[in-house]
């Protein structure tokens, strides 16, 4: 192998292409043990973001379920999740084209159960003695209010858009039917909280037509998080509370609250989507479980009786939706050397088996950089944490002295987390000579209540902080070049980009996929239903202080964005509109500053077309190329920026 030559950061060949990231890259989903075979979801950005349920057979055998253009998604909540049901041979799902329910055998066109119409389903269970599903429903038909959530009952046989089984508060999730078929439990939740502040956890009888009886709340409130309640195969009532200040498991027997864990750990997530699950039945007594602490994810097998947590060692370190049953675990799961994969475990040898990439690219580890978590102190005497990725590529030193640009990403929510799984997308970047910053701010998940609520009237100032913070931390650890640094994120992650770049102390330059530029426009966002109300929490009662909304609302201090920024955004997004991007260009534009801005058609919220993803990831590195100052390794198309004579 030839020695590694000398170039800028910034400008080194990198075989991480984006034709390879798109075309041998999928965004797994959904896995499902069935009885003698898998099942999970693949959304392919080679097939213009369609997504797919894949089956694998007891012989190894692996078969797409629904032929194209058929794509399982659903939109409730904008964000969906939780979109098929397997039964069987038989599979239920929601389309994405026209949102009804379908069902479908392998080798079979899907026939629809739900009639043509504005409603919307997800989060599926069976009721087999009844011969129906039970599902959460929205019901976009009500004029001049906004869509009503409900729980409801499908017939297997189709014909029905649904009996309503409950209704009246304003979010419903996760209905689950006990083993024997008499009881019903389910998640609810009201504006203005999220599901992460505060949900209630129902239980009612069902009674002999089908219908719910009289309903008990088990746990929740507006102060208490209840995620994913499940039934154990003894018919005994479980899920995951917050009310210690971190996600933990119970369960309610006897007509009371039982904890199995009491730990300063995370056995919960966020819940964006439906669907998620962080712990499975393998047995009437021992449940397969995920934990999170200080931002790793773990493995243990919970002896429900004795209340021993062993940990199952294994080399991952994100892993997430989890199913179990008779002896065998189903997880995603990924870390800082592999990409998220489908992973299908032996609980009694502890073996995983690769069942299938994310990212079948193979590339050599001498260009793939580890993450490495770093806590860095921040505002207020708190400490804050990140993924730190150092440039690396085996071809090329930088020359004797220099520092590399620094790209601070921020995730969106912004109650979410950077996961620490391979990611190539940030590998593009830093095997050309970029180093990486993924902040988990305060108000991230996976570090118990408390520092998810630093961000609770603070969002746009300890977000900003901490990823300032962030950069000033590695520029003193000689990690990064003090002139070079760049923030980028995405949705509420772009508000943060946009909101750190009014400061002009710490960024040179910003990228905004599909941000926030007015947080009256979000407030006021009536149609997007599920965050309505989300930034009451983040900011302040709206509109009584519309004063904090104005202040923190990037559009209104244009004057004080310096810098150069480009603008990535989706005509059909409904989570952070057009007009949002297109307020923030044209006050730019009024003062002359220096900007770039692509239009997507047909995307929305979070690109899922490969053509898509490599236009942006192209044109933010041209982008890069022309503020910093490098020449990029490849030819690359242009970008024109705005007004950028301006700062020369």
């Amino acid at each position: 192998m030839a020695p590694p030559r000398s170039a800028r950061y910034g400008s080194w060949k990198s075989p991480i292409t984006p034709d390879r990231i798109v075309s041998e890259t999928v965004v797994l989903g959904q896995p499902t043990l069935g009885t003698d075979a898998i099942f999970w979801s693949e959304m392919r950005p080679r097939e213009g973001g369609r997504v797919v349920i894949v089956r694998r057979g007891a012989e190894g055998d692996i078969a797409d379920m629904i032929p194209a253009p058929w794509s399982a998604r659903t939109r409730v909540n904008e964000y969906g999740g939780g979109a098929y049901v397997v039964a069987g041979e038989e599979i239920f799902f929601s389309n994405d084209g026209d949102q009804r329910i379908y069902s479908v055998r392998r080798g079979h066109e899907p026939r629809p159960l739900t009639p043509d119409g504005k409603m919307r389903y997800a989060d599926a269970v069976l009721d087999p003695e009844r011969g129906r599903l039970v599902c959460v429903r929205e019901d976009h038909n009500v004029v001049g209010t906004q869509a009503e959530t409900t729980i409801v009952s499908v017939p297997f046989e189709g014909g029905s858009e649904g009996v309503v089984l409950v209704r009246g508060s304003d979010f419903y999730s996760t209905p689950r039917i006990s083993p024997d078929g008499s009881r019903m439990a389910w998640l609810a939740w009201n504006h203005p909280n999220m599901p992460w502040d505060g949900t209630e956890l129902w239980l009612a009888e069902i009674r002999g037509d089908g219908s719910v009886g009289e309903r008990h709340l088990v746990a929740g409130g507006a102060e208490e998080s209840v995620f994913q309640p499940e039934w154990s195969p003894g018919g005994v009532l479980h899920f995951v509370s917050d009310r210690t200040g971190f996600w933990n498991l119970y369960r309610f027997r006897a007509g009371s609250v039982e904890p199995l864990t009491a730990r300063e750990a995370e056995f919960g997530r966020p819940q964006w989507i439906f669907g998620i699950s962080t712990y499975a039945f393998d047995s009437p007594r021992r449940i397969v479980c995920l934990f999170c602490e200080r931002g790793i994810w773990r493995m243990a097998l919970l002896d429900a009786e004795s209340g021993s947590l062993a940990p199952v060692d294994l080399p991952y370190t994100d892993m997430r939706f989890l199913r179990a049953a008779a002896g065998r675990a189903l997880v995603l799961a990924g870390s800082p050397s592999e990409p998220e994969s489908l992973v299908l475990l032996d609980l009694d040898t502890r073996k995983p088996e690769m069942v299938r990439r994310s990212s079948e690219t193979a590339i050599d580890p001498g260009y793939l950089s580890p993450a490495k978590r770093v806590e860095f102190p921040t505002a207020r005497g708190l400490t804050a944490h990140a993924l730190y990725y150092a440039p690396r590529n085996r071809d090329f030193v930088a020359p004797e002295g220099a520092k590399p640009p620094l790209l601070v990403r921020c995730h969106g929510g912004p109650t979410s987390s950077a996961p620490s799984t391979l990611d190539l997308e940030i590998q593009y970047w830093t095997s050309r000579g970029f180093a990486v910053a993924d902040v988990n701010h305060g108000g991230s998940t996976g570090y118990g209540r408390a520092y998810r609520e630093r961000l609770n009237g603070m969002w746009g100032i300890v977000d900003v902080e901490d990823c300032g913070a962030a950069a000033r931390y590695l520029v003193s650890q000689g990690l990064a070049d003090p002139a070079r640094i760049a923030i980028r994120g995405g949705s509420a992650g772009g508000y943060t980009t946009l909101r750190a770049l009014e400061s002009g102390r710490v960024f040179s330059a910003g990228a905004s996929y599909f941000g926030i530029g007015d947080l009256e426009i979000l407030a006021g966002g009536y149609e997007h239903k599920f965050e309505w109300k989300y930034s009451e929490r983040l900011i302040g009662p709206y509109p009584s202080r519309v004063d904090i909304y104005r202040e923190r609302s990037p559009v209104y201090a244009a004057d004080r964005i310096q810098v150069p920024v480009i603008f990535f955004q989706g005509t059909e997004d409904v989570v952070c509109p057009p007009e949002q991007t297109d307020m923030m260009v044209r006050a730019l534009q009024e003062r002359g500053a220096p900007y770039a801005y692509l239009t997507f058609e047909n995307e929305g919220h979070g690109f899922r077309r490969g053509e898509t993803i490599r236009r942006a990831l192209e044109a933010e590195l041209f982008f890069y190329s022309r503020v910093f100052g490098f020449e990029p390794a490849e030819p690359l198309e242009p970008v024109p920026i705005e007004n950028f004579g301006a700062l020369r």
